[in-house]
Parts: C-alpha cells; sequence; structure tokens
C-alpha cells in the first residue's frame, strides 16, 4: 500500500506545475493573440500600435469619459 501512495505524489506534483505555470502562460498569449488579432484584423491598424500604451490610454478614455 505504501508503494500506491508514493507513485500518487508526482502525479500531484506535476498537476500543480502545469495548473500553476502553463495555464497562466497560456491565458497571457491568448491575450496577446486577441490583441493583435482585433486590432490588427479587425481595426485594419498597424501591429506596432497594439503595444504603445498611448493607444490604450486612448480606448480607456473613450471608454469612461463622462
Amino acid at each position: 500500500m505504501t508503494e500506491q501512495k508514493e507513485t500518487a505524489a508526482p502525479k500531484k506534483s506535476v498537476w500543480r506545475i502545469v495548473r500553476h505555470f502553463v495555464i497562466p502562460l497560456l491565458l497571457v498569449l491568448s491575450l496577446f493573440g486577441g490583441l493583435i488579432a482585433g486590432y490588427v484584423v479587425v481595426g485594419k491598424h498597424g501591429l506596432e500600435e497594439v503595444f504603445n500604451i498611448g493607444t490604450w490610454r486612448h480606448v480607456f478614455d473613450l471608454v469612461f469619459a463622462p
């Protein structure tokens, strides 16, 4: 019985690594992919404008303008 408990522990640690590192990485990559697809493909603007902080300040001001 002790052999089964010892073999189950590595499975938990592998899942913990996946949960804490791979899933957030995939979320960040999908965020950047969505920003690029929405701004470049749909908005027909340049790729360099996606990473410009001034662009997103302007968008924020447009959304939350009084």
